[in-house]
């Protein structure tokens, strides 16, 4: 859990309503932003295979903090 918790900060925040909505709105919104980004990047012929790589783990990274945050937020995970 140690290491969880190093990784995905802001997901164990989220013991109440307010910080849970925050730390979901912060995914959200920096998956978008850095989408948007990335997928401006990844147009350029060269570097677009590497900027994809990195659009797909940021969305992996995002979903992951979502679901962790959703089961602090529901006392699965402490």
């Amino acid at each position: 859990m140690d290491i969880l918790k190093k990784l995905f900060p802001l997901s164990f925040i989220s013991k109440d309503l307010k910080p849970f909505i925050i730390s979901l709105v912060i995914y959200v919104v920096a998956e978008a932003v850095c989408g948007c980004v990335i997928g401006f990047l990844a147009s350029i012929p060269i570097l677009g295979i590497i900027f994809s790589i990195l659009g797909s783990l940021l969305g992996l990274y995002a979903l992951g903090g979502i679901v962790l945050s959703i089961l602090v937020f529901l006392k699965i995970v402490q």
